[in-house]
């Protein structure tokens, strides 16, 4: 997950992951490096964090993750 220290949308989206069972996930903070957010804008085409990723797949920020989740698809993705 792409993040930046301060972004609460940044946190819902790991709260909403741990409620789902996800016990580590993986941090890159584009604030503090700008080589990775540049990574990050030129992999997902957006500037917006926080950018999701679920192994290979590009989910979103944390609204796309909650609308999969509202369609039953990230218990899927996660591999439940």
């Amino acid at each position: 997950m792409y993040t930046t220290a301060v972004c609460p949308y940044c946190i819902r989206a790991k709260q909403l992951l741990k409620s789902k069972g996800v016990e580590q996930i993986e941090e890159i903070r584009v604030d503090s490096d700008p080589a990775a957010r540049q990574h990050m804008m030129e992999i997902t085409g957006r500037r917006t964090v926080p950018q999701i990723f679920i192994g290979e797949t590009h989910v979103g920020g944390f609204d796309d993750l909650a609308a999969l989740d509202g369609r039953g698809g990230l218990m899927l993705l996660l591999g439940a």
